[in-house]
């Protein structure tokens, strides 16, 4: 299987085949980026780079860049879910002081989700590990990929279950910014329903550390939690409050 057959049996697509970066799905609102192995480190990959959209070689621009940056903008502002898959950079083109285009040596025929990040010199690919997924969302997410993305998606909503519930326990299961509850407003049968938030993003932890369900975690309703992660800065509680207080007058 080479890299356009991979690509199209997720119903994905690009401009053009020989040096597109990045690939699109509208009908199902994802992009799929290749992640190169040396732009990889630990958690994160560099999938986009600011100076990226000239080549190295001639100062000529870069055809696949402006297609990379519009993908971007979906994953940002319209919900586009993002996907990655390894590729190994050969130097075959390079001369011997290392300058010349990248070309592909291989790649992983493998789909994983990722969460992306804007830091100081492009974007970034981190694992993505969702703080609370409804039953609806891991269906989703299940018919992109068959057999290991759908594994790391139960396996990370597994995970958090148990750190989800003693948050809970100890915060209850009303927003932490707007105290909406519900189980007030919707009756018994969804009691307990509320997403779980971490005050510092699993993205920015680069080593494994020990999760305090209580010190780490709120919960809080879907609709501040959107709020919370909405644009490339990530607001804190106390700004989201202050924003609502604002917008009450108050």
């Amino acid at each position: 299987m080479n890299r356009k057959q991979f690509i199209e049996s997720f119903g994905a697509t690009c401009k053009n085949w020989t040096w597109s970066w990045s690939f699109v799905s509208h009908d199902e609102r994802f992009v799929i980026f290749g992640a190169w192995d040396n732009h990889t480190e630990q958690d994160r990959a560099l999938i986009l780079g600011e100076n990226w959209s000239h080549r190295e070689t001639d100062g000529t621009k870069s055809k696949g860049f402006p297609q990379s940056r519009e993908h971007i903008r979906l994953i940002e502002s319209a919900g586009y879910r993002l996907f990655t898959f390894p590729m190994y950079v050969s130097n075959k083109l390079k001369d011997s002081e290392g300058n010349g285009p990248s070309k592909i040596d291989h790649f992983d025929p493998e789909l994983t989700q990722k969460t992306l990040r804007k830091e100081d010199n492009g974007w970034y690919a981190y694992e993505y590990t969702p703080d609370f997924q409804s039953p609806e969302e891991l269906q989703d997410s299940e018919k992109y990929v068959e057999g290991a993305h759908k594994s790391v998606t139960v396996n990370a909503y597994e995970r958090n279950r148990e750190a989800r519930a003693a948050c809970i326990r100890a915060h209850g299961a009303v927003c932490f910014v707007c105290d909406f509850d519900f189980e007030d407003k919707y009756g018994p049968e969804v009691k307990g329903f509320i997403h779980v938030h971490h005050l510092v993003p699993l993205s920015a932890k680069r080593e494994q550390y020990e999760l305090d369900p209580i010190k780490d975690l709120r919960p809080v309703c879907p609709n501040c939690h959107a709020v919370i992660h909405y644009g490339n800065k990530l607001l804190s509680i106390e700004e989201v409050k202050e924003r609502i207080r604002q917008a009450r007058g108050a």
